[in-house]
């Protein structure tokens, strides 16, 4: 046909940049003495910033996994295909060691550089790192169990992605999962009514069945079930040491918002063979190491969202002009990218700083152990929260544009939710900050002492940190405003930090944003004086 106009004024694909080129993210992996791992985090941030990167997130989510329960002659088979696309994510968060690869990383800082690339990479594709997130977090769990940790270790923190069904043993490489909740309670796990019964050879036999099991085709799960002894944590591999397959049976597969590709199923054990991981009546206290590095994991996802969402934003607006100037150059769209790109900035940098307070923990300093206890909580209850608006707001920017698939703004908005969701929704997230500080009082102390070795650089942080102590004061109706307590630390918290680290720009307009009197609720609502062109450079994609 012949043509009917001409075509102007559209943005070039946001593709050949360097993903890892964030001058917020780089900064905190040298204060946490992981510069070392700047050269391969780059080499990363330029396959993730590639075309060839963002296919393969895109057919992954295009092409979700399915689940074959029987094979074609009616034997039980019980797997799951996916797109080969996503072996090669996953081959590729492996071969980087995003996984489980810091704890035999003896360098200072190597929790610090895996959560910087589990940053970068998971701005691709986020489904594929449930369970690269669930192999990091299981380690410590079977580390209950020196023997079981002897034993599976080595292949948890093996850089092989060995894809396929054998005995644990004859592969190069292991994944885990995680497999907690049931139909009655969900994050209640002390309902749980799956039961685990002991054998003379010191396994277990466990029947019931399991709500929300994520990444159903890795190698093994560690589980909660009912010992003799109480609730107590099991692990099960897929396939037992004689080479036949446990009894792990998936029902179905679940069909969720976002994160499509990744599988979740609905699994029921039907006399699964399982080990016991610590002791029996144990259970919650065994996992809850594992679930501290998943929230981690959580904060670093929601922060990773928000950064994909602040510069395809700035990326559409450097390049799509409207009324006469280009997008950026418009006051009041200066204000959105800004506020998009603080919000971003005081994510990562929280994020950034719980990674190293988990690297210090580890290392033994106890005052780090309780500032991240207590930090974890309450940022992954805040940031995690803020992706979705964040996400919203992202694909608002680039307009009609930013609703249609192609853009993969719809992908990042239906993406948001889950990490505010999964490892404890908002309410549970909330409260077990608050737990943190009942139980353990010390936490508040390393809190607070974290927040005023910013006191006296900003008069609104100073005078938000005087109101945060009149709150954590104030026992009346705790539980009722606890999500207004922990908001209020949440923002102190990188506040504090970004007065501290920050960007000068990013700082200010932080600080006067979210904790002046001059604020707005909505994105975009930065007040005057705000340096929003150092702020939006921040955020400009770099070549590769």
């Amino acid at each position: 046909m012949t043509a009917t106009h001409e075509v102007t004024n559209q943005v070039p694909l946001p593709y050949g940049h360097d993903t890892a080129a964030d001058p917020t993210l780089l900064a905190a992996l040298h204060r946490a003495g992981a510069g070392w791992a700047e050269p391969e985090l780059r080499g990363l941030g330029r396959l993730a910033g590639s075309e060839q990167a963002a296919d393969w997130g895109r057919l992954a989510n295009e092409n979700p996994p399915v689940l074959r329960t029987h094979d074609r002659f009616g034997h039980r088979i019980d797997e799951v295909e996916f797109h080969p696309y996503w072996h090669e994510l996953m081959r590729t968060a492996v071969s980087y060691g995003l996984h489980a690869a810091p704890w035999r990383d003896e360098r200072p800082g190597a929790h610090s550089a895996r959560a910087a690339k589990f940053f970068v990479w998971s701005q691709v594709e986020a489904g594929h790192t449930c369970p690269i997130s669930m192999t990091y977090a299981a380690v410590p769990a079977l580390r209950q169990s020196p023997s079981l940790a002897a034993e599976l270790e080595p292949l948890l923190t093996a850089t092989e992605y060995d894809f396929g069904l054998r005995e644990p043993h004859t592969k190069r490489g292991l994944i885990a999962g995680m497999s907690m909740t049931e139909k009655q309670g969900g994050s209640d796990v002390r309902t749980n009514t799956t039961t685990a019964a002991p054998h003379a050879d010191g396994t277990y036999r466990l029947t019931g069945h399991k709500w929300f099991t994520s990444a159903p085709m890795s190698d093994l799960f560690l589980t909660l079930a009912q010992a003799p002894g109480g609730l107590s944590c099991f692990v099960l591999p897929r396939v037992l040491p004689d080479g036949s397959r446990n009894r792990l049976h998936l029902m179905r597969l679940k069909d969720k918002l976002g994160n499509k590709s990744n599988a979740s199923a609905e699994l029921e054990y039907d006399g699964a063979v399982g080990w016991l991981v610590g002791e029996e009546g144990r259970g919650v206290p065994t996992i809850i190491e594992m679930v501290n590095m998943t929230r981690l994991d959580c904060t670093i996802g929601a922060a990773s969202g928000m950064r994909y969402g602040a510069t395809r934003a700035v990326h559409h607006a450097l390049h799509r002009r409207a009324f006469g100037k280009a997008l950026v150059d418009q006051p009041l769209m200066r204000n959105v990218l800004a506020d998009l790109v603080v919000e971003s900035e005081a994510a990562t940098t929280v994020a950034m700083r719980l990674a190293r307070a988990t690297d210090l923990a580890l290392a033994g300093d106890e005052t780090e152990a309780l500032v991240r206890r207590l930090g974890l909580a309450v940022a992954k209850y805040w940031v995690c929260k803020r992706g979705p608006a964040h996400a919203a707001e992202a694909l608002e920017c680039l307009g009609g544009n930013g609703y249609v698939e192609e853009s993969g703004m719809p992908r990042l908005y239906r993406e948001a939710p889950l990490v505010s969701i999964w490892e404890g929704s908002g309410n549970v997230a909330a409260l077990d900050a608050l737990r943190a500080m009942a139980k353990r009082p010390e936490t508040v102390e390393a809190f607070l002492g974290e927040l005023d070795a910013a006191a006296g650089a900003d008069r609104r942080l100073d005078a938000a940190v005087a109101e945060l102590r009149k709150q954590l004061s104030d026992l009346s109706d705790l539980e009722y405003r606890t999500r207004r307590l922990v908001e209020s630390m949440a923002l102190a918290f990188q506040g504090s930090l970004l007065v501290r680290y920050g960007s000068p720009a990013v700082a200010d307009a932080f600080c006067a944003g979210r904790l002046g009197g001059d604020r707005g609720a909505a994105f975009g609502t930065l007040p005057a004086g705000v340096d929003t062109g150092e702020i939006i450079d921040r955020a400009r994609p770099v070549p590769a």
